[in-house]
């Protein structure tokens, strides 16, 4: 157990692409780690960054963005670190690691708190799906139009809406949209997806007709089932959701 005083401090770069058995090594290492009974562990995303192979991994270009480094980062006793600096040692196969010794100056650890099980409650009921499609450079008032369309389904107390920003598609005019290395941001697909009651959906649908000037917007019946955490008694008199 790590105690203050003398210690280790194991600090691994990686590259966010890099696989161990089928999964993400980042993630592979920080499963060992903990299985490992390590203190603990932080992985953080560089912004950008390079290493022996002289390539810049920067999010700018989309394609470089998949690539860019993982720092993983934790601190233990030297013991520990002996016994689990052979299988990182192994799982590494491109990267860096790095030994350091250090002193822990101060250790403190909050009592943990016995987990409170709070019941929930269960809503079910009729809805209306929505789903709006469009282009990801359509514009309203010089703002991306999914933007403002969201913006406006919020103004409107719409109980929630999502966006999804597709990899390939095309629409009525056959034109395909596809992300490429030289136009990493072309005109992709995009899908906002709305879900509430039949009067507030219909309000929505008539709004985004007004905004859009090429897209498509379906309305399906669908079947909610809504699980919401109990609240105190004053909260719960202002909760509002769709009818059960």
């Amino acid at each position: 157990m790590l105690t203050k005083g003398p210690a280790s401090k194991v600090t691994i770069f990686i590259n966010e692409d890099t696989q161990h058995h089928m999964t993400a090594l980042h993630d592979s290492i920080m499963t060992f780690l903990m299985h490992k009974g390590v203190s603990g562990a932080t992985a953080t995303r560089a912004y950008s960054g390079f290493g022996s192979h002289q390539l810049l991994h920067t999010p700018k270009i989309e394609v470089l963005a998949q690539h860019l480094p993982i720092r993983i980062e934790f601190v233990e006793t030297r013991e520990k670190v002996d016994e689990v600096l052979p299988a990182l040692y192994e799982m590494v196969s491109d990267g860096l690691i790095e030994v350091q010794d250090t002193t822990v100056v101060k250790l403190a650890r909050k009592p943990a708190k016995p987990e409170l099980k709070i019941p929930h409650e269960r809503q079910q009921g009729p809805a209306k799906l929505l789903r709006v499609f469009l282009g990801e450079a359509d514009k309203w008032h010089e703002a991306p139009l999914y933007d403002a369309i969201v913006k406006k389904l919020f103004m409107m107390d719409i109980a929630g809406a999502t966006v999804y920003r597709g990899i390939l598609g095309y629409g009525a005019k056959g034109h395909r949209h596809k992300a490429t290395f030289f136009h990493p941001t072309r005109d992709l697909p995009i899908m906002v997806s709305v879900i509430d009651t039949a009067e507030k959906i219909l309000a929505a649908a008539e709004v985004i007709e007004g905004m859009l000037e090429d897209g498509l917007i379906v309305i399906s019946d669908a079947e909610i089932v809504r699980l919401v955490r109990s609240s105190g008694p004053t909260e719960a008199a202002n909760a509002t959701g769709l009818p059960s």
